[in-house]
C-alpha cells in the first residue's frame, strides 16, 4: 500500500516559530497560497488529523474527497509552551531544560514524547487496518509534523531517530507500507513537497 504522509500548510503561529499544538489555528494567507492546486490523484481513502489546519490543506490538496477524521493524529500538547515561541521562553527554566533534554522532557502540563508517539502510533496501526480492510492501495494522512515524526520513527525501515523525520510545512514522505513475518514497516520513503501546486519527489 502506498502512504502519502504530509505536512499540514503554514499557519500564523508557524510563521512566528510558535509550538503550534493543541491550538486549532487556520492556514494563513501563505500557507493556502502554497496550496492552492490540487496535485495528487484522488487516493482511495484520505484521513485527516481533527485539526483545521490538516482539514483545510486537505480540502486544497484533495478537492471533494471525503475526510476520514482520525482522532489522536492531532499534534503535541504543547503543555505551558503552547503558542509561544523561543524569544518568548527565554529565561524559562523549564524550557531552558527541555532543550537541555534534547527535547526528550515531557512537556510541562502537556504530553511527553513517548505518550504522544504511543498515541500516533495506534491510531496509525488502526487507520491501517481499516484501509486494508477496504482494499485500499493508496492511501493520503494530512497529518503534524510531530505526528509524521512519531509514526515514521516507530515504523520506518530502515530505522532513524525521532527529529530525522522533521518536515516544512507542505512537505512530507510518500512510502510502502509492507507486511512482514516478524514486524510490519514503512520503507522506500520518498520526500515530498506539495507547495506551489506541485508534488515533487526528492532524490
Amino acid at each position: 500500500m502506498k502512504i502519502y504522509m504530509i505536512r499540514h500548510g503554514k499557519t500564523a503561529g508557524n510563521l512566528k516559530g510558535r509550538y503550534i499544538g493543541r491550538t486549532d489555528e487556520p492556514l494563513c494567507g501563505e500557507g493556502r497560497a502554497e496550496l492552492l492546486s490540487g496535485c495528487y490523484a484522488v487516493p482511495d481513502a484520505l484521513y485527516v488529523s481533527p485539526l483545521l489546519r490538516c482539514r483545510q490543506t486537505a480540502e486544497l490538496l484533495f478537492p471533494g474527497i471525503p475526510q476520514i477524521i482520525v482522532e489522536d493524529f492531532r499534534e503535541c500538547d504543547f503543555g505551558s509552551f503552547e503558542n509561544k515561541n523561543y524569544l518568548e521562553l527565554s529565561g524559562n527554566t523549564d524550557y531552558q531544560a527541555w532543550i537541555d533534554s534534547g527535547g526528550n522532557l515531557p512537556f510541562p502540563g502537556g504530553e511527553s514524547r513517548e505518550a504522544f508517539q504511543e498515541r500516533c502510533v495506534q491510531a496509525f496501526r488502526g487507520m491501517l487496518a481499516e484501509a486494508a480492510k477496504k482494499g485500499c492501495r493508496e492511501i493520503a494522512c494530512v497529518v503534524h509534523g510531530g505526528t509524521i515524526m512519531s509514526v515514521l520513527a516507530a515504523l520506518a525501515v530502515p530505522q532513524r531517530e525521532y527529529y530525522d523525520y522533521q518536515v516544512k510545512n507542505g512537505c512530507g514522505y510518500l512510502a510502502e507500507w509492507k507486511e512482514r513475518e516478524q514486524a510490519d514497516c514503512m520503507t522506500s520513503l520518498t520526500e515530498i513537497d506539495c507547495t506551489c501546486g506541485a508534488c515533487r519527489g526528492k532524490s
